[in-house]
């Protein structure tokens, strides 16, 4: 997992409240075998047309917009199933970080664990953070767990442990093989049970 410390992208404001997993990624996409190819069918039903043509209606696909690695939503994002795919599909089309009012716990978690950041603030600020022109560019500090824009600044709150493995890029996969070593030494010291 890449490592989440200080990171500068650009915002898109997509405000609605209750986005659920199965609009971030339909069920009928899920098919895949590995986290890649998902950002294509990222809010499929919202961005594109019943012709599979870009819908020009939606915010994802004004130009402006293409370069956004920053997606600024509302509240209680990501409710709905489990799917880990919604994660996937959202760092796949090449967002960092989700700014919500609120986020479903499974998704939070989902998105820790694969390295997207959820990151929840008051409406004024989302507001704020929605408002801006498309090129401009807003700063997230995970260490000091800081949103800035210009000169306003804005706190969140993270767990210590996720913050500490965002920061380090460890997923659960990382996390084991810091222990490699002690690993490899009980493996060569262990008997295999077909020699008792």
């Amino acid at each position: 997992m890449e490592a989440f410390t200080v990171y500068t992208g650009k915002t898109v404001p997509f405000m609605n409240d209750n986005v659920d997993t199965d609009q971030i990624i339909p069920k009928s996409y899920l098919k895949r075998v590995d986290k890649k190819g998902f950002g294509e069918f990222l809010f499929d039903d919202w961005r594109y047309l019943a012709d599979r043509t870009a819908n020009p209606d939606f915010v994802l696909n004004e130009p402006q917009y293409k370069e956004a690695t920053i997606l600024i939503s509302g509240d209680n994002f990501g409710s709905g199933s489990s799917r880990e795919h919604a994660a996937w599909a959202l760092m796949d089309y090449g967002f960092k970080a989700v700014i919500a009012g609120s986020f479903s716990d499974i998704f939070y978690m989902n998105a820790t664990k694969n390295g997207l950041l959820p990151i929840a603030l008051p409406k004024d600020a989302r507001d704020t953070l929605a408002a801006l022109p498309a090129e401009a560019v807003i700063e997230i500090d995970l260490p000091a767990q800081a949103v800035r824009a210009g000169e306003a600044v804005w706190p969140f709150e993270i767990d210590s442990t996720w913050k500490e493995k965002l920061v380090k890029g460890l997923d659960e996969i990382g996390i084991t093989l810091q222990d490699a070593a002690l690993i490899a030494d009980y493996e060569a010291k262990r008997v295999p049970a077909y020699w008792r």
